[in-house]
């Protein structure tokens, strides 16, 4: 069982190192879209994934073309605020791609129109905060999926 995890661009390597720990520990593969908010050698991206990042399985995307002609076809869902369904209502199922966006804006308008079928989000109770931490939303996502699949 495992699930690709893919960030679109990616601004903070603090939440990009601990979702590649979060990576690792469910058994998921990484994908990165390019361009990144910093270097992939930056030092707070590798103390944030530890010493576990070289036992990642990754991939990096000059940009989101290259992401999704190299996985035309692959069953993919999509995290946003703007979603009308929740994350409960995933269809999971092994090698499922779970796509996020970044930290600043979430996914750009023309993925989140062009997926509004596949358009998923996390409820909040507070109209004081826009968005969870992309970290902890990666964290969700990821361990219901393993729940239902286990």
């Amino acid at each position: 069982m495992a699930y690709n995890i893919v960030l679109m661009e990616p601004e903070i390597p603090t939440n990009t190192g601990n979702i590649g720990r979060l990576s690792l520990a469910s058994g998921s593969k990484l994908h990165l879209v390019k361009p990144f908010g910093f270097e992939i050698t930056n030092a707070r991206l590798k103390r944030a994934g530890l010493d576990y990042w070289q036992h990642l399985e990754i991939y990096i995307y000059e940009n989101a073309e290259e992401f999704y002609s190299k996985n035309a076809h692959k069953e993919m869902v999509y995290l946003s605020s703007h979603g009308q369904k929740t994350y409960d209502e995933i269809p999971y199922e092994d090698e499922l791609f779970l796509v996020f966006g970044k930290e600043s804006v979430g996914l750009s308008k023309e993925i989140t129109e062009n997926n509004k079928q596949h358009l998923y989000t996390i409820p909040m109770f507070s109209e004081h905060i826009r968005s969870l931490n992309l970290a902890n939303a990666v964290s969700i996502v990821v361990y219901e999926g393993i729940r239902r699949l286990k």
